[in-house]
């Protein structure tokens, strides 16, 4: 017997959906739909069977008109199965059902499936690098669909805009146009061939010391270890509140007996009890010594298990009296977008009394009803096993197997590293072929060397780049990255030098027109020559003696080897480089601001050795891509 998941937690954004459309629509009635609902149940029976899901089962539920109950709009007036299934951390939960549809669709050709996520078609986030340009999540709309164990996608050109029943009835007459390619298919069915037996794999058996209670619970219902797990994973406050008092699994309290028992769960729960630290409730049986390690860690195991499946069926049996959940939510938010609660805040004497009759309202309606029968299904079961008679010596004269090796949870690193490197593969293969083919387009239209490389590109964008329009949001590249901009470099100077001076600084100071250095300090003025004598006296009282001892200091550094000056030449090796250092540092000659700017560049590309950096990021924005070091790559 299978349980739903809590209420609240049933349109999570960890949720697949699919919908199943039989071809004959317009012959489809309730009686075909149960018939072909118990075809496809009894299909997929051997797979699921065995095997204990995260949040819920796979499942399928009839809609037909006028009453639908799909949550597709667009499904409302066709008449079809449907279901939803929350996998919360397990993603194993959401390949599983992948690979259960393909199964049904391969057994039942007449059946035309969409399935989609929290995400949109996560089909098409894994075939991501082999789909037509054309395709992206805005021209997706009713075109991705399975059918006879195969995706299938409506092409663009038979179908612009195409709505659910036009897609349906091109895949029932057409269905060999609309197939993916090879590649598509391959790259979906990488993910699901090792399925069926990879669910298998994806399950682990444990040892657990529990109350005698909590035994027998998952003695006549496994599967309700799920809902044990996501209790004590999603705990909080409030339900740590039950598990303090532990009413309904500790009758007895700290005199009740713990039995080993063998329980089996998925990976991902297994991991979610062991990887969190816990303390028991002063009412908990006492555990085993430490010094008794594996005994110790099944009954640290067993205690997260009952407290869990303890907070479980307080809360279900609080909400199922509330008949809150999820059809309450849902109840809440049709009200406040009616503008029933008048824009009033939560809390007032106003507001406290329009919930009050809402929350009346609810109860009296069915919503009520069937919610309040959701939550407690669990409830009444635990009630119904417990009310039976057991003997704790059944289980004491039970031999129990030992647990599965768990070394999986801490070497999962190769697995990880294994899938990386996939994934690098295919995009390097991906950027490989959209590189040749840009390349040809380029020596099509241009005629030129596509590899050819002009360095005064560099610098021709970043003075684009600063001339460009920036704010508070950021900098904004050049619209046309491939535009030669003209920028005036002496009138961008001059504006610079305005502002990196001090007040009254700029009338005193000059540096020479197409040098950008700013250790060249010059007392001329030349901007209007109307200055009086004493202010000249006044500024040359300061700016001499600054300007000397500043030069003075920098001569003893190495900054002014780390620039490339103008006109400068390379000294020739039977030079003495004493001779070579004097002359420099006695010739401040002008910085070449696009040299040294082309050199940082290509010094920052290089020590990113091919990963994301700040050079190659910039570059990107302006068009520009630097060429790979030959040298490296030899």
């Amino acid at each position: 017997m299978e349980f739903p998941p809590s209420s609240s937690a049933m349109l999570s954004h960890d949720t697949v959906f699919y919908a199943l459309y039989p071809d004959s629509l317009t012959t489809t009635n309730t009686t075909t739909l149960q018939s072909l609902h118990l075809q496809i149940l009894q299909t997929i029976s051997p797979f699921t069977t065995d095997y204990i899901w995260q949040h819920q089962p796979f499942n399928l539920s009839l809609s037909i008109p006028p009453n639908p109950t799909c949550l597709c709009p667009s499904s409302s007036n066709l008449p079809h199965l449907h279901g939803h299934l929350r996998y919360g951390d397990n993603l194993d939960d959401e390949w599983f059902t992948v690979f259960l549809l393909f199964h049904i669709s391969q057994h039942f050709p007449s059946l035309s499936i969409r399935l989609w996520d929290s995400d949109g078609e996560f089909l098409l986030i894994e075939a991501a690098f082999h789909l037509p340009r054309w395709l992206n999540p805005d021209t997706s709309d009713n075109r991705i669909f399975l059918r006879n164990g195969h995706i299938h996608i409506i092409p663009r050109n038979r179908l612009p805009s195409p709505s659910l029943m036009d897609s349906l009835n091109f895949l029932t007459t057409s269905e060999s146009e609309s197939r993916a390619s090879e590649s598509v298919q391959t790259a979906v069915m990488n993910r699901i061939k090792d399925y069926p037996n990879r669910a298998k794999k994806n399950m682990h058996t444990v040892r657990v010391r529990v109350p005698v209670s909590v035994a027998r619970v998952l003695k006549h219902e496994p599967c309700l270890i799920s809902l044990a797990v996501e209790g004590f994973y999603d705990r909080d406050i409030d339900t740590m509140k039950f598990a303090a008092k532990m009413e309904k699994f500790l009758e007895k309290g700290r005199e009740d007996e713990l039995v080993c028992i063998s329980v089996k769960m998925s990976r991902a729960m297994y991991a979610q009890l062991v990887q969190q630290t816990f303390r028991a409730p002063k009412i908990y049986p006492e555990l085993p010594g430490r010094d008794w390690k594996e005994e110790y860690a099944e009954a640290e195991l067993g205690l997260k298990i009952a407290c869990g499946l303890e907070m479980m069926y307080q809360q279900r049996k609080h909400d199922g009296v509330e008949g809150k959940g999820s059809t309450w939510e849902a109840f809440m938010q049709s009200l406040e977008k009616s503008g029933y609660f008048q824009g009033l805040l939560p809390g007032s004497s106003e507001y406290h009394r329009l919930m009050q009759n809402a929350q009346e309202y609810y109860r009296n309606t069915s919503l009520h009803s069937k919610a309040s029968d959701l939550m407690s299904a669990p409830v009444r079961r635990i009630d119904e096993i417990l009310a039976l008679p057991d003997s704790v010596d059944e289980f004491k004269a039970q031999e129990v197997p030992p647990s599965d090796d768990d070394s999986w949870l801490y070497n999962g690193e190769e697995e990880l590293n294994s899938a990386l490197m996939e994934r690098q593969k295919e995009m390097e293969f991906y950027d490989l072929k959209h590189k040749s083919k840009g390349k040809e387009k380029k020596g099509q239209t241009t005629g030129s060397n596509a590899d050819e490389f002009d360095p005064s590109d560099v610098v021709k964008s970043m003075r684009a780049f600063v001339d460009t329009v920036s704010s508070y949001e950021g900098a904004e590249a050049p619209d046309d990255r491939n535009k030669e901009v003209d920028l005036d470099v002496d009138q961008f100077l001059k504006e610079m030098e305005s502002v990196m001076k001090f007040p009254g600084e700029a009338a005193n100071s000059n540096i020479e027109e197409g040098s950008s250095s700013d250790l060249d300090f010059d007392d001329s003025d030349e901007s209007d020559g109307i200055e009086s004598a004493e202010d000249n006296d006044e500024e040359d009282t300061f700016m001499q003696p600054y300007s000397d001892a500043m030069n003075e200091e920098l001569k003893e550094t190495t900054l002014q080897k780390s620039f490339v000056r103008a006109d400068e030449q390379i000294p020739k090796k039977d030079e003495g480089t004493s001779h070579a250092a004097e002359d420099m540092d006695n010739d401040f000659s002008p910085v070449d601001v696009d040299v040294n700017l082309l050199k940082s560049l290509l010094d920052s590309f290089s020590s990113q050795q091919g990963l994301p950096g700040p050079a190659s990021n910039l570059l990107g924005l302006m068009g520009v891509q630097f060429p790979q070091d030959a040298k490296k790559s030899k």
